[in-house]
């Protein structure tokens, strides 16, 4: 391809290491609630249904998922549940937050090289003060011409940053790891779509792809293999 393109790109599990450190987290959670061992599958549904309803009700973060954790946890195990428990909690987010930005492989050299023959454009979703923190810390900012915090990747957030840029849609590509929020609203705003699949990537950020007819999509095993296509 040799068309100058608008490349927007997903941050978490797709630039940098994201939910490896809270699944970490939730094994640990699996110790504090049934230390004796219990039914894992059980207790991480439980912690899903509390995530989806905490996040409709506050948005994402370590907020969210110290709320989600803090209710599994009363659910789960109301006798162990006191003041010791909900510090132990709450040390599970803080850990996350202290967690280094650790860069997919050849990310920068990737988005150094991309940047020279596209616009590149950061667009990710949660907290906005957490999210601008670890683009802050990432050292990728100025690769990029614009950065994004959205609460939310819907077709319509999508359509309002190209309409922003004054671009056509379909000289548009979302690239990211969720097919739920990278892909899918981005396929149904009019922009084309790279998949890049990341071990890691949250259960509820998966989902099957829904191409849309006229749209281009790829699928690609990692970050480096943009520029053999960009």
């Amino acid at each position: 391809m040799t068309a100058r393109f608008t490349l927007f790109l997903d941050a978490d599990d797709t630039l940098w290491e994201n939910n490896v450190y809270f699944e970490r987290a939730i094994e640990h959670f699996y110790q504090l609630v049934a230390p004796a061992g219990g039914d894992r599958a059980a207790m991480r549904a439980r912690i899903n249904a509390h995530e989806r309803r905490v996040i409709a009700e506050i948005g994402y973060g370590l907020a969210s998922f110290t709320l989600a954790l803090t209710r599994a946890f009363q659910d789960l195990a109301p006798e162990r549940w006191n003041p010791e428990a909900a510090d132990a909690v709450a040390e599970l987010a803080a850990r996350i937050a202290e967690e280094p930005i650790e860069l997919v492989p050849e990310a920068e050299t990737t988005l150094r090289d991309l940047a020279t023959r596209h616009r590149l454009v950061l667009m990710t979703k949660g907290d906005y003060a957490e999210q601008t923190r670890k683009v802050e810390l990432s050292g990728l900012q100025p690769l990029f011409e614009q950065v994004h915090v959205v609460p939310e990747k819907t077709a319509a957030a999508y359509r309002a940053r190209v309409a922003g840029l004054a671009a056509a849609p379909a000289a548009c590509w979302m690239i990211g790891n969720s097919p739920k929020s990278d892909i899918n609203p981005a396929l149904e705003a009019g922009l084309n779509a790279v998949l890049i699949p990341h071990p890691w990537t949250w259960v509820l950020e998966q989902d099957a792809v829904a191409p849309r007819p006229g749209r281009q999509f790829l699928q690609l095993e990692r970050l480096a293999d943009l520029r053999r296509h960009f």
